[in-house]
């Protein structure tokens, strides 16, 4: 097909892609999606793959479903991009209300006064506070820059309270938070972040509560315990000079969906607390259902002072993200025109109402579906067969939470020796999903497992029967 041909050479002339090396991508034959329809999506050849991964962990419910493609539709009847520098528009002022509705619905918070004295010192854990939901919606266009928004809203938190030396941020080891040089600085995957090292600003890392490859070389009933006690004593030396704390709720993503012991989260919010430190909790892959819950900090009635959403919100449709602040945080940036105590950051997108527009039309689907309730069946069944698929010999741990998952391939069972990440072993497994009619994309050694939340039992049971015969095939 001449029309076939032109556009992969096209692609390989014009195009670099993200997170790929070019070299290789240019001797391949590149895949080109035209058309997707529920929890697939087909090739300039007329080939359907099931969406094992979202289209990248962005898709809720399904492709082309035609309540959003409907609100995206009127909304260009009307105006398809105003500034929210000096003005606002109707979509997104509907959408930061709905948004802060199901916040105050999801946390179950009490009241409205701040945990947080102007001391910069909290309370004592253990001693029950009232903690206010997020209040206020910060509008920009992406989950690293919805990071960006956080870190320096919080930065500029503390210098407005009066506080002073809070020039950096406490993280953890595996994180990835966005690939902004903000969002890298307090990331953690060295494969992607090392290279820019000397443009990055300082921060603190705690351990990962990679419980599986536990740092401390203790059981996983006792790592995520040690993780904690090493974070506190971060806490404790550097707390004066750390303005914020970010990290994934339950799920660290792209680190290769390391799953949280229970009651890891709940400890780290009480040690924020502790040290009058501000919680950022980075929602944009676990927000929106994935984890089972509306956000992951629900699991463990955690409320973050800033919030960081994207990704799911628009249904996959059109690049939103929003950095949620609570009313503590907010009012710290309010004063007369002189002072400076404006925030001083904006995005040429912001609060895009086509976007905007989508994400109200996303809840809508939420509400009407009862999405939560509807995949708990689906959570279940994932689980059983992560269970079969960790019996492989060359899986050293299937691990998940609500519907996002990770299968870890290694060379050794017994000592969980892991494959070089040069035999691309997780690329290997992909490769063959992929000719049996599934798109999935590894983290290393890992197989990311993150369908559709609309995905169907069947739909469900294929994924996962493709990715046992994969790795049986290629280990």
């Amino acid at each position: 097909m001449e029309n076939k041909r032109y556009l992969e050479d096209t692609d390989k002339k014009y195009i670099w892609h993200p997170f790929t090396q070019m070299k290789d991508w240019a001797a391949g034959t590149p895949t080109i999606i035209e058309e997707g329809s529920g929890c697939r999506i087909k090739d300039i050849d007329g080939k359907w793959y099931l969406d094992g991964v979202s289209s990248i962990w962005v898709n809720i419910h399904g492709h082309r479903r035609k309540e959003i493609d409907d609100a995206i539709r009127e909304q260009i009847g009307k105006i398809s991009h105003s500034t929210l520098l000096g003005l606002s528009n109707v979509p997104a002022i509907k959408l930061a209300e709905r948004i802060i509705g199901i916040m105050g619905r999801s946390f179950n918070c009490m009241g409205n006064s701040s945990w947080l004295p102007s001391s910069g010192r909290a309370q004592q854990v253990g001693v029950k506070a009232e903690m206010p939901s997020p209040a206020k919606v910060f509008y920009s266009d992406n989950g690293s820059t919805a990071v960006e928004v956080a870190l320096k809203m919080a930065f500029q938190y503390w210098i407005h309270k009066g506080v002073e030396g809070k020039n950096s941020f406490l993280s953890l080891t595996n994180a990835y938070h966005g690939d902004t040089l903000g969002a890298v600085s307090v990331g953690g995957v060295d494969i992607f972040h090392k290279v820019f090292g000397p443009l990055l600003f300082k921060t603190f890392k705690a351990p990962s509560p990679y419980c599986y490859r536990c740092g401390s070389g203790r059981n996983p009933q006792d790592c995520g315990s040690a993780c904690v006690a090493e974070m506190d004593s971060i806490l404790k030396k550097h707390h004066r000079e750390i303005a914020a704390l970010i990290i994934e709720p339950l799920v660290q993503a792209a680190g290769g969906m390391i799953i949280f012991p229970e009651g890891y989260l709940k400890a780290v919010r009480d040690l924020c607390s502790r040290y009058g430190v501000l919680m950022i909790a980075d929602e944009i892959a676990t927000g929106f259902g994935r984890t089972g819950r509306m956000f992951a900090c629900e699991h463990e009635a955690v409320v973050p002072d800033i919030i960081c959403l994207s990704k799911g919100i628009t249904g996959g449709y059109l690049p939103l993200a929003v950095t949620l602040a609570t009313e503590e945080v907010y009012k710290a940036f309010l004063g007369d025109f002189k002072e400076l105590k404006t925030f001083f950051h904006g995005h040429s997108y912001t609060g895009n109402p086509l976007a905007c527009a989508a994400a109200l039309a996303c809840l809508d689907i939420f509400e009407k579906e009862d999405t939560l309730g509807r995949i708990q069946p689906m959570i279940s069944l994932s689980e059983e067969r992560l269970a079969e698929i960790s019996g492989l010999d060359h899986v050293g741990e299937a691990r998940n939470r609500g519907l996002m998952a990770g299968i870890e391939l290694v060379k050794e069972k017994n000592t969980g020796e892991p494959y070089d990440w040069e035999e691309k072993m997780g690329w290997r497994v992909a490769n063959y999903a992929k000719e049996k009619g599934l798109f999935i994309r590894p983290i290393g050694n890992v197989i990311i497992v993150m369908p559709p939340l609309s995905v169907s039992v069947e739909e469900l049971e294929q994924m996962l029967d493709i990715i046992e015969e994969g790795i049986k095939a290629v280990t």
